[in-house]
């Protein structure tokens, strides 16, 4: 067998994976394997096919591995805590935020096994969350997971909170703005809320720049900034003032091929029962209607 390229083209993976050419194209047309179109060509990624071999043997050979990327959440936070204590050194969950459209970036990469995302309020989710799932090329082997929804909207110190009854009252430069970084689904949330008062983010005096809810609602905390966009729940975390902007939905976005892992199943589990439904209280802002409803697949 001859040496293959990091990026092959369908004859290549035809003879790499014993298949015949018409049966590589239709797995790629299908988003079964990994593969992207240049120039009106397919390429494929060796080490993505590597993988992809890797997974699809018995469910794949990472079984003791979860690694969750995209928009950070207080709750799912604490249930990723919970199950990493109790598996104890026999298996791996770890959960970093790094805002929606990274997280998905990484999930076409196969870098994690789950994006979490938010995208706009409740209502359109349905429509919206699809439709920035299908601009990466891994969709078609990934399902739609509703996880909750959230309170989300503006946090402030605890001595501000009279005056977030007027909210307009902040679109102001001697108002120290937590922000979040682009392809954040809350930097998304603010600026659409923003939009509608007027304005920009780049109107505001935005001093922290946070990578994601924690550091944000944190940079209130310690009085580094005054105000910032994010969930309830980052709010009730720190004891900070919260008014509400938008009801959201928070969904994971899962590779079919490691849907049925114990892992995964495990997590989706943990969603709503009654510990959790109980800290989520603590926080605040959560609804858990639909938990565990898939609300899109590839077809």
């Amino acid at each position: 067998m001859s040496e293959f390229p990091q990026f092959m083209n369908a004859r290549q993976v035809a003879e790499y994976l014993d298949l015949n050419e018409k049966k590589v194209y239709s797995l790629a047309n299908e988003g079964v394997l990994p593969a992207t179109k240049v120039t009106g060509k397919w390429l494929f990624p060796k080490n993505l096919l590597d993988r992809w071999l890797i997974e699809s043997s018995h469910n794949g050979v990472f079984n003791d591995r979860l690694l969750i990327a995209g928009s950070d959440d207080p709750l799912l936070q604490h249930i990723v805590s919970k199950m990493a204590a109790a598996l104890g050194s026999t298996a791996l969950v770890g959960y970093t935020a790094t805002g929606t459209k990274q997280g998905l970036a990484m999930l076409e990469k196969g870098h994690v096994d789950i994006c979490a995302i938010h995208w706009g309020n409740a209502e359109e989710a349905k429509l919206r969350h699809p439709a920035l799932i299908q601009q990466y090329s891994g969709h078609r082997n990934w399902v739609l997971l509703h996880a909750f929804e959230r309170q989300q909207g503006l946090i402030a110190r605890p001595e501000l909170a009279d005056k977030l009854q007027d909210p307009h009252h902040f679109i102001d430069k001697r108002w120290r703005w937590a922000g979040r970084q682009d392809g954040a689904g809350s930097a998304r949330a603010l600026d659409e809320w923003l939009f509608r008062n007027g304005t920009t983010r780049d109107q505001l005096n935005t001093v922290e720049a946070c990578l994601s809810e924690r550091e944000l609602s944190s940079a209130i905390a310690r009085g580094a900034a005054d105000i910032g966009f994010g969930s309830q729940s980052g709010a009730g975390e720190f004891g900070l003032a919260f008014h509400p902007i938008a009801n959201e939905a928070f969904e994971l976005v899962i590779p079919k091929n490691i849907y049925f892992r114990a892992l995964v199943q495990q997590l989706v589990h943990h969603l709503d029962e009654e510990s959790i439904l109980k800290q989520s209280e603590q926080f605040g802002g959560y609804h858990f209607g639909n938990t565990g409803k898939q609300m899109w697949a590839s077809e």
